[in-house]
């Protein structure tokens, strides 16, 4: 075996460059103070200091064939993080929130948030469609769906349903497209959070508080009573690891054979072009699923006494997660692609400046309906999370709650799982609208009922209080 063969190093030094832009990124961001006011994440700096670096420097010394297989290395990456962090997070061990009220907030945070991804889906659908039938007759009419994966879901969602609508449905930089929509969306939940944290400080509405004080980690919560030791035979960091490597192994089989089954034609081209691309575009809620049946058979064999401890540990779990995470940023921002956005900077701008300021007015007006006790941390919290991530929505919320006083951070956790509920139907949605003109209209009428109907609920029980 040639050791030194480029093939074997090929992974191992995009990885490497990927980690020291992070190191890079994070030292910028601590001694330089306006960056470290920006609020922006150390992985987004990462990522547009890749970004630039890609688009010059990088693309001018290697071959057409390596930068090409840069760019698909680091969009392998998006695709794999988004399942792993997933599964890390599905795998944690449920504990009881003793917060009163937490389970009728966590069911309109969820509303909330679905409520939300289908306004910035109807306004993208808008916005498009006006656009195609006007000044960019070439525009494809179900970019617009975008908008809700990449400002609302984040980097590793745009970048699957965006190469979805690129390979499947002719979307010539569909996939550039969604992740360029998924980068604003940090930047703007920065940019727009912090004026809005100003003009909040500036009127006396709150108080500026120490945001960034140190944490110490208990020895509880790295390791309690019932848990297998830190090391014995395995370290406990690698069972943790295995534990996520194995429910994704078994989510590529499920993905694989659900391919190989729709190949056979069993449910007709609609199974091969429309349910196929969506599977495997799809994995990490597959994954999560999965995850979370997972952590029901852990449950059953704990109850059972077959498994008399416990193996998955929240600390760790949530420290693969954040690993994975930031590596998916910085990897989804430097993986786009500038060239492959040259003719869509008018529509992209005209689409992430109007619902961006949608977005974050629909919100300011929800939260003091749904989270009147709270509004202005409620508001920081789920702008965070529905421009960027939710890390960018915890960044915002400790700026004015360092200490998570409020239920906002259980709302952010809450509420996004029980949106997956509620937002089940949307995700359809996305994989059909691309399918033909008449799919995009059909499209955009099911989500207007439904998001009528979500409103109404929202509104008929959370009523406007004479104090708001």
């Amino acid at each position: 075996m040639d050791y030194s063969a480029l093939y074997i190093w090929d992974g191992i030094i995009h990885l490497s460059i990927l980690a020291v832009l992070l190191l890079f990124a994070n030292v910028i961001r601590r001694k330089v103070p306006w960056m470290r006011r920006s609020l922006l994440p150390t992985a987004v700096i990462a990522g547009f200091i890749g970004l630039l670096f890609k688009e010059t420097l990088y693309e001018r010394f290697v071959s057409p064939e390596q930068y090409e297989s840069s760019v698909r290395f680091l969009r392998t990456v998006i695709y794999h993080t988004i399942a792993l962090g997933f599964i890390a997070l599905g795998l944690k061990v449920n504990h009881a929130l003793k917060v009163e009220g937490a389970k009728k907030r966590g069911i309109f945070s969820g509303l909330l948030i679905v409520t939300t991804y289908m306004l910035q889906g109807l306004a993208g659908l808008s916005i498009t469609i006006f656009l195609s039938f006007t000044f960019f007759p070439d525009l494809f009419k179900a970019s617009g769906m975008l908008l809700p994966m990449g400002l609302g879901q984040g980097p590793g969602q745009a970048q699957n349903i965006g190469n979805l609508y690129e390979s499947t449905h002719g979307f010539v930089g569909g996939t550039s497209f969604g992740l360029a929509i998924a980068s604003f969306g940090f930047l703007w939940a920065s940019v727009v959070g912090i004026m809005h944290l100003q003009r909040l400080y500036k009127s006396g509405i709150v108080t500026k508080q120490a945001a960034h004080q140190s944490k110490h980690v208990s020895a509880q919560e790295i390791e309690t009573p019932d848990e297998i030791p830190l090391s014995e035979a395995i370290d406990k960091f690698t069972i943790q690891v295995s534990l996520v490597l194995m429910v994704y192994f078994v989510t590529f089989l499920f993905i694989h054979l659900s391919g190989r089954l729709l190949d056979t034609g069993v449910v007709g081209d609609f199974g091969i072009n429309t349910i196929k691309p969506l599977i495997y575009g799809f994995n990490f809620i597959i994954a999560m699923l999965l995850a979370l049946v997972f952590k029901q058979i852990f449950l059953w064999l704990r109850k059972t006494k077959i498994m008399t401890r416990q193996y998955p540990n929240n600390y760790m779990l949530n420290r693969i997660a954040g690993f994975v995470f930031d590596l998916m940023i910085v990897a989804a921002i430097s993986a786009i692609r500038i060239e492959d956005l040259r003719n869509l900077w008018i529509p992209f701008l005209i689409l992430v400046f109007s619902v961006g300021s949608l977005t974050i007015y629909f919100i300011l007006k929800m939260t003091k309906r749904i989270f009147p006790d709270y509004p202005h941390e409620a508001a920081l919290g789920m702008f965070g999370m529905l421009s960027g991530t939710a890390s960018t929505g915890v960044v915002l919320l400790r700026e004015i709650d360092p200490e998570f006083k409020t239920p906002a951070i259980n709302d952010l956790v809450i509420g996004s799982s029980t949106a997956i509920m509620f937002g089940f139907p949307i995700l359809l949605l996305v994989g059909i609208a691309p399918a033909g003109t008449m799919q995009t209209y059909v499209t955009f009428g099911i989500i207007m009922v439904l998001f009528i109907i979500a409103l109404s609920v929202i509104l008929r029980f959370n009523p406007k209080l004479d104090k708001q």
